[in-house]
Parts: C-alpha cells; structure tokens; sequence
C-alpha cells in the first residue's frame, strides 16, 4: 500500500495504521490518498469483519501536516475542467474525506485506537468510527482555531452527532486540549486504559466483534446511522425492515453451517 500507511490482518480484524511516527502520523497528501483507499478496501472485502484504524509511535493524528499544505495544493494551472486552486483543493480534498465517510457508513464496526495526541482531522477520523478506545496518554484537541479553519474530515459534524451541539460548540470555539480522562468523562472516548493494555483490550475487542453475527451488525449499523438524521416513523420503517433481513440472513446463516442431520 505505502510506506506511511500499514495494514495488517488477524482474524477477521483490519488494522490500518497511520506511519509518520516522527511527525503524530500528521495527514500529507501521500497519506490521505491511501487512508482513503484502504477504507474503501476495508469497506468491500467480505474477509474483513472489524476495522481498527490507529497511529504508530506515541499519537494517532495530528491533523493536517502544515509544512505540506495539509495537503491542499493545486497540482496542475487553472483550467476550464479542474478550474484554479481553490477548485482544485475543494475536489482533492473532499476525496480524502472519503476516509470519514466510508469508517462511517461501512457496514461493519470500526474502532479508533487512540493511542496518543489526536487533533485536527484526526478528531474526524476518530469521531467517523463506531468505538474510541483510548490510552491514558491520549489527549483531544480541535486545533482548528489555532490556524483559523473551519474543521474538516467530518469533525463538526460527528462531534456534534456525538456529543450535542452546545458541547461540540465549546471544544472548537475555546480549542481547549482535554486530557484522556476529561475526554473520556466527556463522551468522546468510549473506553479508556493503561497505555500498556490498549492493543491487547482493543483487539479483543475487534476480535469479538469480528467474530458476531456480521448481518445482524451490518443493519444494526444502518440503524444507528438512520437513527442520527430521519424522523422517527422512517427510523420504525428501517428497523422493521432491516429487522426482518438480519434475522432471516442470520436463520439462513446457521441453517447452512448446521451439522447435516441435526
């Protein structure tokens, strides 16, 4: 895949991580192309149950690498197809968010890692996933007033899902820095534990989930993504319908890895 980018598999369980350990895994344009593309990967491989996405070394992502541009750059002149630069950094960075979209819309779990520092994008990427689990050295951080941008990667929008508007308001409009236990005491982590049982804690984690019944936590998902914008007789409408396809894909499922006779 890329040298700035690792994936691994273990028993229906995916792990993609982000490799510039030297700068907190911060997003450069080499990195966000293939983060993009191995959630695509990860979204359509049927041998994949549970996505993990985390960062090497001691952060999970700084957010944007300033000294690249944070990857926003025209790449070719001003033209009538692709328009000037701003048109061009729209299109090239709307294709990165992709990652938010597809640890969102995925039809299996995805957890973050936070092993370390997370802010700017990274808070995106974080709140796209199902779980956060994070190690006592984790810290949050919006960061985006401090380069005065507006957010990105899906950042204002899964905060506020996950936390309420008031709440997510006061993280980016003060960017204050919440250590792991105020963060999660927040909502914003899931679970928290020593540094030195994360992995352990969060590919077992993985692996159960993994190992479940992958219909019933593919439409369960749908669920709970439907759940954050329909009104209400729509969500009853997808529940009755998805309902009805995870349990008789689940029936079907055991029927055909039963035992002959039994």
């Amino acid at each position: 895949m890329s040298d700035v980018l690792l994936i691994a598999d273990d028993a229906g369980v995916r792990t993609i991580t982000l490799n510039r350990p030297d700068r907190l895994n911060a997003l450069t344009g080499a990195l966000m192309a293939p983060l993009a593309d191995a959630c695509a990967d990860a979204a359509r491989d049927t041998s994949v149950g549970c996505v993990i996405v985390t960062g090497a070394g001691r952060g999970f992502c700084s957010g944007g690498d300033l000294k690249d541009g944070g990857g926003d750059r025209a790449v070719v002149p001003p033209n009538r197809d692709s328009g000037g630069r701003t048109e061009q950094g729209f299109t090239r960075l709307r294709a990165f968010m992709e990652t938010a979209r597809l640890l969102h819309e995925m039809p299996k779990p995805t957890i973050a890692m936070v092993n370390g520092p997370v802010a700017g994008a990274g808070i995106g990427i974080a709140g796209a996933c199902d779980l956060r689990f994070a190690g006592r050295s984790a810290t949050f951080l919006t960061a985006f007033d401090r380069i005065g941008a507006g957010g990105d990667f899906g950042s204002t929008w899964f905060w506020t899902k996950i936390l309420g508007t008031g709440a997510a308001r006061e993280l980016f409009l003060l960017g204050e820095k919440l250590t792991a236990a105020e963060a999660f005491t927040r909502g914003i982590y899931t679970r928290l534990f020593d540094d030195e049982a994360l992995a352990e804690a969060t590919i077992a984690a993985a692996r159960r989930l993994a190992d479940g019944p992958r219909m019933g936590f593919r439409y369960m998902k749908a669920n709970l993504n439907l759940a954050e914008d329909a009104v209400f007789e729509a969500a009853l409408d997808h529940e009755a319908l998805n309902m009805t396809l995870s349990t008789q894909a689940t029936a079907a499922i055991w029927r055909a890895q039963r035992p002959a006779g039994e």
